[in-house]
């Protein structure tokens, strides 16, 4: 049975109801999943080619189920010990997976398989199933909370009279049926709203391991015990006191934090999210007779002509073959404004048909696409790991261990005191001590950071980066293609005495449109330009020739005219035979002359980007010192410096000189933040303690940048850079809180200062502060901020 057939299946409508198929059932349906998984032609859903090895295949995926550092160490260890597993990130905050694996020795399924048999489930993370689950979660924790609250309430009010009753005003039975009636409202809190911390705790359990949800699991279950006793034997040990109000506060209080803090992470990856989940899971593919069917993305090819309505996501790069409309594509290049787009047009996957009903010819799809590459670099930031948040994950288990080692000491201490009274300062320690807080401090902030950057169509391909670029005190800019247009321009053209401007320009284009050389395509658009009507196109030319490096040489003759063609050369002055106009050219200057000799002279230049000068001057006014390197000619290395504002200029720069630059700088104690784009700048951006690659770089560059600009707007560095400080001064924050908030509750939970209740409350509101904090960062960078 092929993947094709299988898809069909019912039973198996996406690749998150096959994951569940194969965890679930077995027999002819487990194998059919487990095929489905392992087609090589499916796996385009949730996986590309390996960019580091071309041999290797990397997949992203959705792990449900994970509540802290500990599980994602756990999945990284056993998917690791796999063979033909390479690599496996995966994140805790964002609860995802990108895992590197050899389609030669494991398969999709064995190690989704994997994550399986150590407690969790996998989701493609482009499946329409991830989206769904991760909407049902928010649903149930709702529901869970809400179950809590309610139950919290009616308890509250049966242990009321208990506080506030004198001796002899409640009678033994009365309060014994009040015990009960809590007793019972206590069950949906423990059978309901607390299945996530006792299905995660046994799962450690079984995986012999330790993380946050095992404390909270042992001190609900220590406070309903001691209380259920208390209840049923109200002369035993445990029964001079119930803490059916303090169970419920707490399980209340600690759903109040974890529904808050889902929402709030759901808030920071955001943009994330919305990248990732841009493209449509079905499209309307044109059949040989005319009509359409629907089929989904994943199925379409190269040469298929799609329909996509107004409102719908194109779902591959191609061209427009019918009809015209406003495409917005803010996300994919940071550009706020809807684009025209008419027949013949060229459009992006990912971007949004605003107005009017197209039929594209698909040009490239799946991995293909330049929506893919920017889909990797999400997959790549939402999985990393900052260097302060790896070490929080690696202070959090150790911890663990002393909380319960000083939860056990606790009880034996206050023991003598009452049993009832030592197991629930125990129960307090265990819950006030959790380090939920402490491992969520940087990886929030890092990823509400990476959320605001991404509408702002910057995309970081390494979160650790962000903490490189907080403490950057030099900035390096190649010239060509990042301080400038990547594309020529004529700024002058000098003429022979009696030539007409029109004719010459257009002879001119006319030899100048059989090269691709970027000063061949300058002249070309400035006949364009200089043009009312579309450029000239009478003039024929025969016996081509081109010479790299020199210039391009031709006979031309005008259609219809009986005159004698000319032979004209476009080029540098030697290769025109005019060496005599060598001393007197001018820096850019290319030249055009016929048999008579010279005719013409084309002075061009690279634009600046618009917003260079303003992106320079304010880098210089945060006291960072910046460079240019640049491969030109030290004259025209010196202009651009100069317009710039910028005094320290290299020319003449080879990628081994541009490297050898940053080599020296980082020896005199410098941080170097590089700025790139071409191939020759690969080099120097690996090389950089952080690096920028602008959006339309090499494949190469960007493949060594730490961020991509998407849109090529310069003035993104600068707020990225602002960003990544303030990133950095609340990831200091976040750590400072949740380790002054342990330090300081751990001692007076010890003493009995602090009850279940109120322990439960102060590690919610701990969690919750530092998201909230986090989130500051989500709505800094806009689309439309300069």
């Amino acid at each position: 049975m092929s993947g094709a057939q299988l898809a069909a299946d019912p039973r198996l409508h996406d690749f998150g109801s096959a994951v569940d198929v194969r965890g679930r059932v077995g027999g002819a349906a487990e194998e059919a999943a487990a095929l489905l998984l392992d087609d090589p032609e499916a796996w385009g859903a949730f996986s590309r080619p390996c960019p580091r090895d071309k041999h290797m295949v990397e997949s992203s995926v959705m792990i449900d189920g994970i509540t802290c550092s500990a599980c994602a160490i756990t999945i990284e260890r056993a998917l690791g010990a796999m063979p033909g597993v390479q690599q496996v990130d995966v994140s805790a905050a964002s609860r995802r997976a990108t895992v590197v694996w050899s389609p030669d020795a494991v398969q999709p399924s064995q190690w989704m398989g994997e994550i399986r048999r150590v407690g969790y489930r996998p989701l493609p993370a482009n499946d329409s199933s991830a989206r769904a689950a991760r909407l049902q979660e928010s649903r149930t924790m709702l529901w869970r909370w809400l179950v809590a609250g309610l139950c919290m309430m009616q308890v509250m009010m049966y242990a009321y009279p208990a506080y506030v009753a004198k001796p002899g005003d409640l009678s033994a039975e009365s309060e014994h049926l009040l015990r009960w009636a809590s007793w019972v409202l206590s069950l949906p809190v423990i059978l309901f709203s607390c299945g996530p911390f006792f299905r995660s705790a046994l799962r450690d359990l079984v995986q012999r391991r330790i993380s946050m949800d095992l404390p909270v699991a042992i001190a609900l279950l220590i406070t309903f015990a001691v209380s259920t006793a208390g209840t049923f034997e109200p002369q035993g040990i445990f029964g001079r006191e119930v803490f059916f109000d303090s169970l419920t506060m707490f399980v209340f209080f600690l759903l109040t934090g974890r529904w808050l803090e889902l929402r709030l992470r759901d808030r920071t990856a955001g943009a994330l999210e919305a990248m990732v989940n841009r493209m449509p899971e079905a499209v309307h593919r044109r059949r040989a007779d005319g009509s359409f069917e629907a089929v989904a993305v994943r199925r379409l090819a190269v040469g298929d002509v799609v329909q996509v309505l107004a409102g719908e996501a194109i779902p591959a790069d191609g061209v427009i073959i019918t009809g015209s409309t406003t495409v917005d594509q803010s996300l994919l290049t940071g550009e706020s404004h809807p684009v025209r787009r008419d027949t013949g047009a060229q459009v992006v996957a990912g971007s949004y048909n605003l107005s009017g009903t197209i039929t594209v010819q698909v040009e490239r799809t799946g991995a293909q696409t330049r929506f893919a590459a920017i889909v990797a670099l999400v997959h790549s930031a939402a999985t990393a790991r900052p260097r302060l948040a790896q070490l929080a994950d690696r202070i959090a288990k150790p911890f663990l261990l002393f909380v319960l080692l000083a939860a056990a000491l606790s009880a034996l201490y206050w023991w003598s005191q009452g049993e009832s009274h030592a197991l629930m300062v125990a129960v307090a320690v265990l819950i006030v001590t959790c380090p939920c807080a402490l491992s969520l401090a940087t990886p929030t902030a890092m990823l509400a950071s990476a959320g605001s950057l991404a509408r702002a169509g910057v995309m970081v391909r390494r979160l650790q980066a962000l903490e490189s670029l907080a403490q950057v005190d030099t900035v390096v800019f190649d010239k060509t293609g990042t301080l400038t247009h990547d594309r020529q321009q004529v700024a002058d053209m000098q003429l022979r005495a009696g030539a007409d401007r029109q004719q010459v320009l257009a002879m001119a284009a006319a030899l100048a449109r059989q090269s691709l050389h970027p000063v061949s395509r300058a002249i070309v658009a400035a006949a364009e330009a200089a043009s009312p009507a579309p450029a000239p196109s009478g003039w024929v030319v025969h016996g081509l020739q081109e010479r790299a490096g020199e210039g391009i040489a031709g006979e031309l003759r005008y259609t219809g005219s009986d005159d004698a063609p000319r032979h004209l050369r476009l080029g540098r002055a030697d290769f025109c035979g005019m060496p005599e106009r060598d001393a007197q050219a001018e820096a850019g200057q290319t030249h055009l002359c016929d048999a008579a000799g010279w005719l013409a002279s084309f002075t061009l230049t690279q634009a600046l980007r618009e917003d260079a000068s303003e992106t320079v001057a304010a880098l210089l006014a945060q006291g960072l010192t910046v460079h240019m390197l640049s491969g030109d000619t030290q004259e025209a290395a010196e202009q651009v410096g100069a317009k710039l504002g910028m005094s320290s200029v290299q020319a003449g720069c080879t990628p081994d000189a541009k490297l050898a630059f940053l080599r020296a700088q980082q020896r005199a104690g410098h941080r170097v933040a590089m700025v790139g784009d071409g191939l020759n700048d690969a080099p120097v951006l690996a090389g950089a303690d952080v690096s920028f690659a602008m959006g339309r770089a090499t494949p190469l560059a960007q493949s060594q940048a730490d961020f991509v600009v998407l849109g090529g707007q310069l003035l993104r560095v600068t707020q990225t850079l602002q960003l990544a400080r303030r990133t950095m001064r609340i990831v200091r924050q976040n750590l400072g809180w949740a380790l002054a908030y342990n330090m300081a509750c751990i001692p007076l939970a010890v003493v009995g200062w602090i009850p279940a209740w109120l322990a439960g409350l102060g590690m919610a509101g701990s969690s919750l502060l530092v998201v909230a904090n986090a989130v500051r960062l989500a709505g800094d960078l806009k689309p439309d901020e300069a």
